[in-house]
């Protein structure tokens, strides 16, 4: 499992293509739905694709994550996939970030609860 504690309230996950982004992210997902009360950094360099379930996923969690007021942040996404979050519209929906260090820096310095729900 590519996911790490970075800090008390922040967990980063180095993500790859399925199956091991599948397995992260709902493993990030019942981290949170048991109580978590952590921010996530969604590292994205190592994703070349997503597909309809990677999807569902990421929605899953983001909301999982808003209900206990805390921040998802999507870090390093590349073209391909940069162009499947503007295609479905859901670039509107998640916080992206150019690197996981802006994305941590994000966190840290606007705090847990983001200005659009």
């Amino acid at each position: 499992m590519s996911i790490q504690t970075w800090s008390d309230t922040i967990r980063v996950a180095e993500l790859q293509d399925d199956p091991a982004f599948s397995d992260d992210i709902a493993a990030l997902t019942e981290q949170v739905e048991q109580g978590g009360m952590f921010d996530v950094v969604l590292d994205f360099r190592g994703v070349r694709y997503l597909n309809s379930s990677n999807i569902a996923k990421l929605l899953r969690l983001r909301k999982a994550i808003i209900l206990r007021q805390r921040r998802l942040v999507l870090a390093g996404v590349g073209t391909q996939v940069w162009g499947m979050f503007l295609v479905t519209g859901l670039e509107k929906i998640f916080e992206f970030a150019d690197s996981v260090d802006t994305a941590l820096l994000t966190v840290q310095i606007a705090g847990s609860v983001p200005e659009e729900v």
